[in-house]
C-alpha cells in the first residue's frame, strides 16, 4: 500500500512539475512570394499573425520558422549589416521544411535570410516580461538604446521621450486582460535614473514603489483599467547629449574659433 501510495505521488508530482514548467512552441511562416524584396510581408506569427519577423516568448519556448515558400531561403541568427553571429542556422532551407530553435536564454535575438537579406526579425526572450525594444534610438546619438521589460494586463508602447524634462511617456494599447492592474516595470539606470515621478494621465501620484536592483529601477504602480498615458519623471536620463551631438558642438566651435582669428588678423592687417 505504501509502495502504490509513494508511487502515485510520484506521478502527481511529475504531472504538476510538467504542467507548471510546459514550455511553448511558436510557428513563424515564410509566406509564398517573400524571396521577392516587393512581397507585402515576409514573415507570418501564428502566435498573434504578426507579420514583422518579432516575435515575444519566454526562455525556455521553442520557435519554429516553416517555410511556406516556393524557393529555399535561411533562418541565420544575426544581421545583413553584420552577418552570422553563430547563435543558429538553418543552411539553406528548401520549401516544405521546418527549423525548430530553443531559448535558454533571456535576450534579443535578431535574425534574416543570407538569401534574401531584406528578411529580418526578432525574436524577444523574456523571464515573464513584455518588451519594449530599442527604447532611446529617436535621442541623443540615436546610437544607445535599450530593452524596457515590463509585466501588465496590457501592451505598453513608448509615446515620447522627453530630455529637457528628463521623462519618459507610455500609452497603454488594448483592453484589460486581467482584473489586475499593477504595472511592474524595470527600466535601465542608465536609460533613466531616479528618484522618479510619475504621472498618470496628467496627475501626479506618490503611491508607487521603487526599488534599485544593481543597474535596474523597479517601478510597481498600481494603475486602473481606464488609464492610458504614464509619465515617470527622473533626475538623470541617457543620452542626456549624445555623442554626434557633442561632434556638432566641438565642429561648431572650431567653426567660430576659426572666424573669429580670420577676422581679428584681417582686422589688424587692416589697421597696419
Amino acid at each position: 500500500m505504501k509502495i502504490l501510495l509513494f508511487v502515485v505521488c510520484t506521478l502527481t508530482a511529475t504531472s504538476i512539475s510538467q504542467i507548471a514548467f510546459a514550455q511553448s512552441s511558436y510557428d513563424i511562416n515564410i509566406p509564398t512570394g517573400a524571396g521577392s524584396p516587393d512581397a507585402p510581408y515576409f514573415w507570418q506569427s501564428e502566435k498573434d499573425g504578426s507579420t514583422t519577423g518579432d516575435i515575444d516568448i519566454l526562455v525556455g519556448d521553442k520557435v519554429v520558422w516553416k517555410n511556406a515558400d516556393t524557393v529555399t531561403h535561411t533562418v541565420t541568427s544575426g544581421t545583413p549589416e553584420d552577418g552570422p553571429d553563430g547563435l543558429f542556422d538553418t543552411g539553406l532551407f528548401p520549401p516544405g521544411k521546418n527549423y525548430p530553435y530553443t531559448f535558454t536564454e533571456k535576450g534579443s535575438f535578431p535574425y534574416y535570410c543570407v538569401v534574401h537579406p531584406w528578411m529580418t526579425g526578432n525574436v524577444f526572450v523574456t523571464e515573464g516580461f513584455s518588451i519594449i525594444p530599442k527604447v532611446g534610438k529617436n535621442i541623443g546619438d540615436g546610437l544607445t538604446t535599450f530593452d524596457v521589460e515590463y509585466k501588465f494586463n496590457r501592451l505598453l508602447s513608448l509615446s515620447s521621450i522627453n530630455e529637457s524634462e528628463k521623462s519618459i511617456t507610455l500609452e497603454t494599447v488594448g483592453n484589460p486582460k486581467s482584473d489586475n492592474h499593477d504595472l511592474l516595470i524595470r527600466l535601465p539606470s542608465a536609460l533613466i535614473d531616479g528618484p522618479f515621478a510619475i504621472w498618470i494621465d496628467g496627475k501626479k501620484i506618490s503611491d508607487f514603489n521603487h526599488i534599485k536592483e544593481n543597474d535596474l529601477n523597479v517601478i510597481d504602480v498600481t494603475l486602473t483599467k481606464d488609464t492610458k498615458i504614464i509619465t515617470l519623471v527622473g533626475t538623470t536620463i541617457v543620452p542626456e547629449f549624445g555623442v554626434m551631438a557633442l561632434t556638432i558642438l566641438g565642429v561648431s566651435i572650431l567653426i567660430v574659433l576659426s572666424a573669429l582669428k580670420y577676422y581679428s588678423t584681417k582686422q589688424f592687417l587692416s589697421i597696419r
